[in-house]
C-alpha cells in the first residue's frame, strides 16, 4: 500500500459503513440493556406468582438466558454470513433483536395470560442473545473488510464503543419515560414504553442497512468462487483453525472479557453492595468515568494500527493483574472512608468449627442456614461487613470478633419459633451496636464520599477496558481466513463475554460470600486476565500486518 494511499481521509463510502454498522450495533446494545436495566420491574410483571426473593433470582436468569445463547447465535449466523454474505446476515440478526425487544413491550403479563408470560419472555430473550451473537462478528467483519490495511484497528474500534453507547441510550430513555409518567404509572405500564420505542431505531438501522453494499472481500471471493460450503466444520473440525479459535478465546477474549465487565458493571456492583453508596450517586460516577473514557476505544484501536494491537491488550491484562486490589482499595477510601477506617482499625474476626460453616452463597434466598458459624456469617454478610475466618475448636459455638470485644453466636437447632426469633433479634442487635461503636458505617456518608478521586478512579478501571477492547475486532479478523472468518471470530469473542464476562458478577460474588472479604472477588478476573496474559504473549502472533485479503 503506498503512502499516498495509506494516509488518504476516510472516504464517504468508508464513513457510511462504520456509521451503519456502529449505529445498527448501538441500538442491538440498547435492546439488549433495556431488559437489564429494567429486570426488577419485568420481575414483577412476568414471575409475581413467586416470591420476592425467587422473583428477583429468576428475572436475573431470563436475562442470563440471553448471554448463554450468545456463542449458539454465534455458530448460526457466523455460518450464514460465510456462506451468503455479510449484508444479509447482520441485516437478519437486528431484524430478530429488534422485533423481540417490540414484543416484550406488548407481551401480556403473569396476570393476564398465566405461565405463558414468562415462557414467552425467556424465548424472547433467547431471541435477543442469539441475535447479539450473530451481529457483533458480523459488524466487525463488516467494517474491517472495508477498512484500508493500516486502519483497521482505527475503523473497528468504533463499533467496540457502541456497547457503552447502547447502554447510554437505554438509560436516556428509561429517564426520560419515568420522568415524564412518574414511579407509579411506569412500573405499571411505562416500562413497556422503551421496548416499543425500539421499532423506530429498528426501522433506521434496517434503512441504512438495505443501501450498504456486501464487503469487498466477500464479494471477491464470492467471484472466485472460493465461498466455504461447510463453514463450521472447516472452522472447529480441522484442527488447524481450530487451534486458533482456542488461543483467540483463552489468550484474548477471555481476558479482554473480565477486565471489560470488571471496568464496566463489576465497579458499580462493589460501590453500591460492598461500598454502600446510594444508588443514584454510583450510576453518575459510573456514567461520568464512562464518558471520559470512551474516546480512549478510537485511540487504542488507532494505536494499534501502528505498534500492534498485542502489546496493548497484554499491557491492560497485565495492569489489571497488578492494579485491580490497590485501586478497589483506594476505592474503598474515596467512597467510604469510615468504613476503610474501621477496617483497618478494628478487624471483624469470624472463628468456628470448620465442619459447621456451610458455603455461604444463596441465590434463591431459600436455604436456610442454622448453625452457629453460618448465623454469624449470614448477619455479617447481610451488613456489607468484611470478616477474616478463623478455625475454632470442634464443637464451640463461633464467635464474632470486632476490634476488642467478642460476640457468641448460637445455633438454631432445636429451637422454638419463638426462642428462635428472640434470640435472632438479641444476636443481630449486638452485632449492629458493636459494629456501630468499632465506627462501621450503615452507609456511605455522603458529605464523606470523594467523587472526584471516585471518577478517576472508574476512568482508570475503564481506561483499562478500552485498552482490551479497542484493539480487538481487528486482531480477531485477521487472524482467519476470508472463507470461515465470520464463524471463526464470532464464537470465541461470545464464549469469551457471554460466559467468562457474563458470569463474572455471580462469580465474583459467589468467592466473596464463601470467603467473607469484599476485595476476594476480584481474585477471578485476575487469574483469568493472568491466563491470558500467559498464553497470549507465549503463543499468539501479532497481526496488524496481515493482508486480510491474501490469507485464504
Amino acid at each position: 500500500m503506498s503512502t499516498a494511499v495509506a494516509n488518504r481521509p476516510m472516504s464517504p463510502e468508508e464513513k457510511k459503513v462504520i456509521f451503519a454498522s456502529s449505529l445498527g450495533t448501538v441500538f442491538e446494545w440498547y435492546d439488549f440493556y433495556l431488559y437489564g436495566t429494567l429486570a426488577v420491574i419485568i420481575g414483577n410483571q412476568f414471575f409475581s406468582a413467586l416470591d420476592p426473593a425467587s422473583r428477583t433470582i429468576f428475572s436475573l436468569l431470563a436475562f442470563a438466558a440471553g448471554f448463554i445463547v450468545r456463542p449458539f447465535g454465534a455458530l448460526v449466523f457466523g455460518r450464514l454470513g460465510d456462506m451468503i454474505g455479510r449484508k444479509y446476515t447482520f441485516l437478519v440478526t437486528i431484524l430478530i433483536m429488534g422485533l423481540s425487544t417490540f414484543i416484550v413491550g406488548l407481551l401480556p403479563n403473569y396476570s393476564t395470560i398465566g405461565v405463558a408470560a414468562p415462557v414467552i419472555l425467556i424465548v424472547l430473550r433467547m431471541l435477543q442473545g442469539l441475535a447479539l451473537g450473530g451481529e457483533y462478528g458480523g459488524a466487525a467483519t463488516y467494517v474491517a473488510e472495508h477498512a484500508p490495511r493500516n486502519k483497521r484497528g482505527a475503523y473497528t474500534s468504533w463499533i467496540q464503543t457502541t456497547a457503552t453507547l447502547g447502554l447510554f441510550l437505554s438509560l436516556i430513555v428509561i429517564l426520560g419515560v419515568r420522568t415524564s409518567i412518574g414511579e407509579v404509572a411506569f412500573a405499571d405500564w411505562g416500562w413497556r414504553i422503551p421496548f416499543l420505542v425500539s421499532i423506530l431505531l429498528l426501522g433506521v438501522s434496517v434503512y441504512i442497512r438495505l443501501s450498504m453494499n456486501e464487503s469487498p472481500a466477500f464479494t471477491k471471493m464470492k467471484a472466485e468462487g472460493k465461498t466455504s460450503k461447510a463453514p463450521l466444520s472447516e472452522s472447529f473440525g480441522q484442527w488447524k483453525n481450530l487451534k486458533i479459535v482456542i488461543l483467540a478465546l483463552v489468550g484474548l477474549t477471555a481476558g479482554q472479557a473480565v477486565v471489560w465487565y470488571t471496568g464496566q458493571f463489576y465497579s458499580l456492583f462493589f460501590l453500591t453492595g460492598a461500598l454502600k453508596v446510594d444508588g443514584a450517586t454510583a450510576n453518575v460516577l459510573v456514567a461520568c468515568s464512562l464518558i471520559i473514557a470512551t474516546p480512549f476505544f478510537v485511540i487504542f484501536g488507532a494505536l494499534s494500527d501502528k505498534i500492534g494491537r498485542k502489546p496493548i491488550i497484554m499491557a491492560g491484562c497485565l495492569l489489571a493483574i497488578l492494579t485491580y486490589f490497590p485501586v478497589f482499595g483506594a476505592l474503598t477510601k474515596a467512597a467510604n472512608p469510615d468504613l476503610a477506617a474501621a477496617q483497618e482499625k478494628n478487624k471483624v474476626v469470624v472463628t468456628a468449627d470448620p465442619k459447621e460453616c456451610s458455603f455461604q452463597f444463596n441465590p434463591t434466598g431459600t436455604a436456610k442456614f442454622t448453625s452457629s458459624c453460618d448465623i454469624a456469617k449470614q448477619v455479617l454478610s447481610a451488613s456489607s461487613v468484611s470478616y477474616d475466618n478463623v478455625a475454632g475448636a470442634a464443637g464451640a459455638p463461633a464467635t464474632i470478633k470486632i476490634g476488642e470485644t467478642v460476640i457468641t453466636s448460637y445455633s438454631a437447632n432445636g429451637l422454638g419459633a419463638d426462642e428462635l426469633k428472640k434470640k435472632d433479634a438479641e444476636f443481630k442487635k449486638a452485632v449492629a451496636e458493636d459494629l456501630k461503636a468499632a465506627g462501621y458505617p450503615a452507609k456511605a456518608d455522603p458529605a464523606k464520599i470523594d467523587k472526584v478521586t471516585i471518577v478517576i478512579i472508574l476512568t482508570y478501571l475503564v481506561l483499562l477496558v478500552t485498552m482490551v477492547y479497542g484493539p480487538i475486532a481487528a486482531m480477531l479478523v485477521e487472524m482467519f481466513p476470508t472463507r470461515i472468518r465470520y464463524t471463526s471470530m464470532s464464537l470465541p469473542y461470545h464464549i469469551g463475554n457471554g460466559w467468562f464476562g457474563g458470569l463474572l458478577p455471580a462469580t465474583a460474588l459467589a468467592i466473596v460470600a464463601q470467603t467473607g472479604n469484599m476485595y476476594n472477588g476480584l481474585w477471578y478476573p485476575i487469574v483469568i486476565a493472568a491466563v491470558t496474559l500467559v498464553v497470549g504473549t507465549l503463543f499468539i502472533k501479532e497481526t496488524k500486518d496481515v493482508d486480510i485479503y491474501a490469507n485464504d
